[in-house]
């Protein structure tokens, strides 16, 4: 089952200059007083739309920031399934993206019709997808997850359903190959038989290689190396160092402000950061004094980039593009986001 990962989009815009940025950022927030939005912007966001930003963080904890607004407007300055989720936690609120073509290669990596098709060969089989997924699939799925609680909704699966219960995992073949590890699947020849991973994964993360980390650490011996776990680019590099290819001393898995925290007890110390860069942004805004490495200079998500003033701006004045999932579909997926939510 290859993953069908879109082309990457090569016309991302170039930066505006510092007298663009001030000009479009009070016209947006202008626009949002007038619109009664609020906008929502996900850390790997470009500086200037996380600046103009009232919230700041990962697509699911963005989603639930949204729906405990009271504004009647959500712009969603991620990609687009991200959107989807704010508009399946908040039915009642309009949800706009200001490029309807900001996508993700790991969501595009299954679609409904592929996912009923697996569920079809494996009858009773329960599906945990990653939340970064699309509604439809959502919507074909028992349990939702994050990277940073995935271990604890397959272990939550088997003490409701019981051990050897069959479970169809994806779309991200590396947090797959990490919760089997963790839960100690892998060394379970048996019941490693009844989970099954499918074959998708980020476009970002996958080029974080182990190599890449070795030379980074080995470059820089003092610093700390930090893994957001709730990042999807970071998961390739979880799996690595669940494996042991990657020496596990001086390795943190932190949330967005768990990491922030960490890097604010030892604010002159240097840290190696995995994960898409513009997470680097928000740390160095919080932690100006510390010293922080991207693991691989690469890894940035050109379908976040999309999202820019203008779009922003043109996207509020003109109240496009709107995000509305079917009401069909938006019941089926909540449940197993809900479900996630509860397992914590």
């Amino acid at each position: 089952m290859a993953p069908q990962i879109p082309l990457l989009p090569t016309d991302v815009p170039p930066p505006l200059d510092p007298e663009q940025i001030t000009v479009l950022s009070e016209e947006v927030r202008d626009l949002a007083r007038q619109r009664d939005a609020i906008i929502l912007a996900h850390n790997y966001e470009v500086p200037e739309i996380q600046d103009v930003a009232d919230f700041i963080g990962d697509s699911l904890g963005l989603a639930r920031k949204g729906a405990a607004t009271d504004s009647s407007v959500i712009a969603f300055c991620g990609v687009h399934f991200m959107a989807e989720t704010s508009s399946i936690l908040s039915p009642e609120k309009q949800v706009l993206i200001p490029d309807l073509a900001a996508g993700c290669s790991l969501a595009d990596s299954i679609n409904a019709d592929q996912l009923r098709d697996w569920k079809a060969k494996y009858p009773g089989a329960i599906v945990v997808m990653y939340v970064n997924t699309s509604a439809e699939v959502k919507a074909e799925t028992d349990y939702c997850c994050t990277s940073s609680n995935a271990v604890k909704v397959v272990k939550h699966i088997w003490e409701e359903h019981g051990p050897d219960t069959e479970i169809l995992f994806g779309p991200d073949m590396w947090l797959g190959a990490f919760v089997e590890r963790a839960t100690g699947l892998k060394d379970d020849p048996e019941r490693h038989g009844r989970f099954h991973i499918w074959d998708g994964e980020c476009h970002v993360h996958a080029g974080i290689r182990p190599d890449d980390i070795t030379r980074t650490r080995e470059d820089n011996p003092e610093a700390e190396f930090l893994i957001h776990p709730e990042c999807g680019c970071s998961t390739q590099a979880m799996e690595y160092v669940a494996s042991g290819d990657i020496d596990p001393e001086g390795v943190h898995m932190l949330s967005t402000s768990g990491m922030i925290e960490h890097v604010e007890q030892n604010p002159e110390q240097s840290y190696v950061v995995a994960t898409e860069n513009g997470m680097l942004y928000p740390i160095r805004k919080a932690v100006p004094k510390a010293n922080l490495i991207e693991a691989n200079r690469m890894a940035f998500c050109k379908y976040m980039k999309m999202i820019t003033l203008p779009k922003l701006r043109d996207s509020l004045r003109d109240m496009k593009y709107e995000v509305r999932v079917d009401e069909d579909i938006a019941e089926k997926a909540l449940l197993p986001i809900e479900r996630m939510v509860s397992i914590g």
